[in-house]
């Protein structure tokens, strides 16, 4: 139902795939908003395909089908190829087109669709870290611990946002304490290149608790993300505290660099898994000052906002923007 009273069709079908799971949905857009419809989740696992998981899902909800579609999958995409890094998904996306009816299908990054994301969400949908005030039609940054580390950004182009497609998770981990150098040490003995994925991320966490232990001589048991982030905020392990301080800590400097590279004083938003997981403990964490101890550029970026992205399907909205059908403005 439109803003209007009238009934609307909506007009694209959005995406949003990861290792494991497929998120659907039908969306209605117009220039300040997207209004989901039908969202449903199922595992990758039980279809051979993408093709074959929408085909599954426009059966099930029946009515007409749209004419484009816009998916956002957990991998690179180059040229006609797509690939999750997770699952053994590989799609081309026309055959894919073909084998829909569609007019048009866009597939792209799951983090392009965050930043993608950005203009549309509302006070609602982030929680804010720290002071600042966003600068309207400046650019805006997005970095999200999860499986992996996204990095996007969105910058104006006339009245266009545009997404700036990064593989910054994988630039080098820059540690700012004698502790995280030690830390960096170690992990660059098993690792080689230690990336700021290595230890913001899932994994990370796992990374960073086993090499605190390490350094502390502890007996290196091996737990999960989950495990790290509950005995963390309880104070029930000294090592997994400590290694959910230093997350919170790099994030924040990671987040720094990136609004200093881009010029992000429209905002940097978090997403992710990991960081709505610590509610309070993040705004009470090192992150904001890490964020702000950047030398003489200190003031430039204290006056930038940082915030915690809350709505519930940014890669859904993302996606709507992407899909190449009519839509008023995408610009905000």
């Amino acid at each position: 139902m439109g803003s209007d009273g009238t009934t609307r069709e909506p007009d694209c079908l959005v995406g949003d795939i990861g290792g494991s799971t497929v998120r659907l949905a039908l969306a209605e857009r117009s220039a300040k908003q997207v209004q989901l419809h039908h969202i449903t989740t199922w595992r990758c696992a039980n279809y051979p395909g993408l093709a074959e998981a929408i085909e599954a899902y426009l059966a099930e909800i029946g009515g007409a089908r749209p004419a484009a579609a816009a998916i956002a999958i957990a991998g690179p995409v180059v040229g006609d190829h797509a690939g999750l890094t997770n699952h053994p998904w590989t799609i081309s996306i026309e055959a894919t087109r073909r084998r829909l009816g569609l007019a048009h299908l866009a597939v792209i990054n799951d983090f392009t669709a965050v930043a993608l994301s950005l203009p549309m969400l509302t006070t609602q949908d982030v929680t804010p870290v720290g002071g600042g005030t966003a600068e309207a039609g400046k650019p805006m940054a997005a970095i999200g611990p999860g499986t992996g580390l996204g990095v996007s950004g969105l910058v104006r182009a006339g009245d266009r946002w545009v997404p700036v497609e990064t593989e910054g998770g994988h630039a080098t981990f820059a540690p700012m304490t004698e502790r995280e150098s030690r830390v960096a040490d170690l992990l660059r003995r098993r690792h080689g290149h230690v990336s700021w994925e290595r230890v913001l991320s899932g994994p990370g966490l796992v990374s960073l608790h086993s090499a605190l232990s390490e350094l502390d001589g502890g007996p290196g048991e091996t737990l999960t993300p989950a495990e790290v982030t509950e005995h963390g905020l309880a104070g029930t392990s000294a090592v997994a505290k400590e290694a959910l301080a230093i997350f919170c800590a790099a994030l924040g400097t990671a987040a720094g660099n990136l609004a200093l590279t881009l010029g992000a004083r429209g905002g940097v938003f978090i997403a992710g898994g990991v960081v709505p997981r610590l509610g309070d403990y993040f705004a009470r964490s090192a992150f904001r000052a890490r964020f702000e101890s950047k030398g003489r550029l200190s003031d430039y970026v204290r006056a930038i906002p940082t915030f915690v992205i809350t709505a519930a399907y940014p890669g859904l909205i993302g996606s709507a923007m992407a899909a190449d059908a009519p839509v008023t403005s995408r610009a905000t």
